[in-house]
């Protein structure tokens, strides 16, 4: 079996464009396997909230005083 990937989108008509260069390479008439993967448009800051919140969940007020350790090395 082969595979290739390409980006694409859903047409008006509810169809996938393959790129001339993929449709080249597969033989008219071939059976083919399709997967399609998309990723939500709000996914990416999904991802980053729930990675904020975890790691700010093992963060304890005492680890404060390493912020005011940096924060007057910087006026020296």
């Amino acid at each position: 079996m082969k595979a290739v990937e390409f980006g694409s989108s859903i047409t008006q008509e509810g169809t996938i464009a393959l790129p001339p260069e993929v449709t080249a390479e597969i033989p008219v008439g071939e059976q083919l396997r399709v997967v399609v993967m998309w990723e939500p448009s709000g996914a990416d800051a999904a991802w980053r909230s729930a990675g904020r919140r975890r790691f700010e969940a093992a963060y304890c007020p005492e680890d404060a005083v390493y912020e005011q350790l940096t924060d007057n090395a910087s006026g020296r």
